[in-house]
């Protein structure tokens, strides 16, 4: 009898937990979307046909327009807009009105029974003149105009002020403008048309979308939230120390090698220098206290002032004439010679230089710069 049990046992275990299963996964908070180009809808949101009640936060609840081609929100006392971006992170959203009027809606603002608010508000008047009122070159809100009347939109405190005092000028209302970025300068008149930014405070959300969690509701809770699904972040602490290990020992041999290399270079320049590598060497205060080391003396490769002066000089006439006579030009500056220029020939054999030119080059060389013999002294 107890043999017949089991198996039947175990098939209702087998039965209740696909049901429990079956349950589990009808309650999974799974993305939704209204239209190919929409944006991807997630906690707190949620769209009221595609996801279940827990899957959003209260105040957040969406739905797809009659088409399924475009997300819809609507908000108390003001009405519906359509949803143009949702950055989850951020926690902030962008709103913008379906019927193609969003001044109108303005109009009517409230987000006091709202989760929302805005992200950079500036305070537009809005005005109500004749149509034959034309100044400042004024942009018009064209679907709030009429045949009979035109109506402004200004941040401007001078346009304010004039727009005031015009007889053509009515004052309508000032508005607390949710705008996409603030205007460091009034604006003088706009037609509202780009979307409002809009942000919310709860719930906190944004730490968890930051770290790639999914952020939703704890189980028998309506306000309280959890964040599960962080995906691990970096590697497991074993392969941490593999690595470390792997990299550090490399890493540390190739120190050692370089510091090795360091020293024998060092060491080879200091030996040429000084004949041989003390095997110990200064402190630094040792060194502080030792003088300095005298300069190399500089080897003197020309002939010395006396043996140059004693090398004949000549000034040149006005027929210019040398002993050489297609010699015209000094070799070393390469200029031809002038009347009255003094000039110095080098005994052996008579060539003939600029005075200044060959005196600067035998200081520095024992030879002649056109022949390389060595001159000898003149008697």
């Amino acid at each position: 009898m107890g043999k017949n049990q089991t198996p039947l046992f175990s098939t209702v275990l087998i039965i209740l937990s696909l049901s429990l299963q079956a349950s589990a996964d009808s309650q999974i908070c799974r993305n939704a979307v209204c239209g190919q180009d929409e944006p991807l809808i997630r906690f707190p949101f949620r769209i009221r046909t595609l996801q279940p009640n827990p899957c959003g936060y209260p105040g957040f609840d969406l739905s797809c327009d009659p088409t399924n081609q475009t997300t819809v929100i609507e908000l108390p006392n003001t009405g519906n807009f359509t949803i143009r971006g949702i950055d989850y992170a951020e926690q902030e959203v962008w709103l913008n009105d379906p019927d193609g009027c969003l001044p109108k809606k303005i109009l009517s603002l409230d987000f006091s029974r709202t989760p929302f608010s805005g992200v950079y508000d500036q305070n537009f008047t809005f005005f109500n003149c004749s149509s034959d009122y034309i100044k400042y070159s004024l942009n018009p809100i064209a679907c709030l105009c009429g045949d009979n009347f035109t109506v402004f939109a200004t941040s401007s405190p001078r346009v304010y002020n004039s727009l005031s005092l015009s007889p053509s000028c009515r004052y309508v209302k000032s508005v607390a403008v949710p705008v996409q970025w603030p205007f460091f300068e009034q604006v003088l008149s706009s037609d509202l048309g780009d979307d409002l930014r809009l942000k919310w405070d709860t719930p906190r959300c944004g730490r968890c979308e930051f770290r790639g969690g999914r952020c939703g509701l704890k189980a028998n809770s309506t306000d309280e939230i959890e964040c599960t699904d962080i995906p691990r972040q970096g590697i497991p602490r074993a392969a941490r120390y593999a690595i470390t290990v792997g990299m550090g020992i490399p890493a540390l041999l190739c120190l050692i090698s370089l510091v090795c290399f360091v020293c024998s270079k060092v060491k080879s320049s200091y030996a040429r220098r000084w004949g041989s590598f003390p095997a110990n060497l200064p402190t630094i205060s040792q060194q502080a206290s030792m003088p300095e080391p005298l300069p190399n003396p500089r080897l003197v490769m020309g002939l010395n002032g006396a043996v140059i002066e004693s090398y004949p000089k000549i000034v040149l006439g006005e027929s210019r004439r040398l002993p050489k006579p297609n010699d015209s030009t000094c070799p070393i500056c390469l200029l031809d010679y002038q009347a009255k220029e003094t000039l110095r020939t080098i005994p052996e054999c008579n060539h003939c230089f600029h005075a200044a030119c060959i005196d600067e080059w035998l200081h520095l060389n024992a030879s002649c710069p056109v022949c390389r013999n060595r001159p000898m002294p003149a008697p």
